[in-house]
C-alpha cells in the first residue's frame, strides 16, 4: 500500500510525533508500551475505515502493540477530531483524517478546536482520486455525456454523499458549479450506505473519494473523461 521509504517514515513517526521533548532514540525504544487508538470520523466499512484497519494491522505487527480502530462518525468528522484534541497528548490516541478536516475550517463558523493549533501531523498515508460513479440506468459513459444528460434532466438525478461537508459532498457541489448542472444532494451516514443505494438505483450518482470499497466497481459504473 505504501512504498518502503514511506513505511519506514510512518513507523518512526508513529513513535516520535507525540513526545518531542524526549530523546529520539529513547522514545523509539519506549513507544508504544500499551495499545494505541486510531480514531476515524466515519462509520465502519468506508474507505477511511478500511485504510485505518490496514494501517493498524501493519503497525501492530511491526511495533508489537495493538492499534485499535475506533469509529466516531458524525458532523463531517468533527466529532472524531474533537475526541482526539481532548485526549491526552501522549501519542496513544491518533487521528486518521482526510480533506474534510480542511473543509470544516470554512464550513463551520464555530468549532471547539483549531486543527492547525491542536493537532500535530505525523505522516501522509495515501492520496486517492475522486471518481464520478453512476448507476447503469444513467445513459452516460463519459463526463461530457453525463453533463449533457444532467442538463437535459435538471433536478432529476440524485447525488449521494457520505455526509454533509465531507469530500464526496464538496466534490459533488464543485462539479455542479463547474458543469452548470442541477443534481439533488442526498446525504448518507457514511460511504457504505451511499454506495449501497447507488448500486440499488435509489440514487444515480456518487463522487467517490476512493475506490477502496467492495462492490463499488461492480454494478455501478465509473464515467471517464472522454
Amino acid at each position: 500500500m505504501t512504498p518502503p521509504h514511506r513505511r519506514q517514515f510512518l513507523c518512526l513517526a508513529a513513535g516520535a510525533a507525540a513526545l518531542p521533548a524526549l530523546p529520539r532514540m529513547a522514545l523509539a525504544q519506549a513507544y508504544p508500551t500499551r495499545p494505541v487508538r486510531i480514531i476515524v470520523g466515519y462509520p465502519a466499512g468506508g474507505p477511511t475505515d478500511v485504510v485505518a484497519r490496514l494501517m493498524g494491522q501493519w503497525l501492530s505487527e511491526r511495533l508489537g502493540q495493538r492499534f485499535i480502530v475506533e469509529n466516531r462518525p458524525g458532523a463531517a468528522t468533527n466529532i472524531a477530531t474533537e475526541a482526539v484534541v481532548r485526549a491526552p497528548a501522549d501519542g496513544y490516541t491518533l487521528l486518521l483524517l482526510d480533506t474534510a478536516a480542511a473543509f470544516n475550517a470554512t464550513l463551520y463558523d464555530k468549532l471547539n478546536f483549531n486543527l492547525i493549533r491542536d493537532i500535530a501531523p505525523v505522516a501522509g498515508i495515501l492520496s486517492a482520486p475522486s471518481v464520478l460513479e453512476v448507476n447503469p440506468s444513467v445513459p452516460a459513459k463519459t463526463v461530457p455525456e453525463f453533463i449533457a444528460y444532467a442538463k437535459a434532466n435538471p433536478g432529476k438525478l440524485n447525488m449521494a454523499s457520505s455526509g454533509i461537508g465531507v469530500p464526496s459532498h464538496v466534490f459533488g457541489e464543485l462539479f455542479k458549479i463547474m458543469a452548470g448542472v442541477n443534481l439533488v444532494h442526498v446525504p448518507y451516514r457514511g460511504a457504505p450506505a451511499a454506495v449501497t443505494d447507488l448500486l440499488a438505483g435509489q440514487v444515480q450518482v456518487y463522487f467517490d473519494p476512493s475506490l477502496i470499497q467492495s462492490g463499488t466497481s461492480g454494478a455501478a459504473r465509473s464515467v471517464r473523461w472522454p
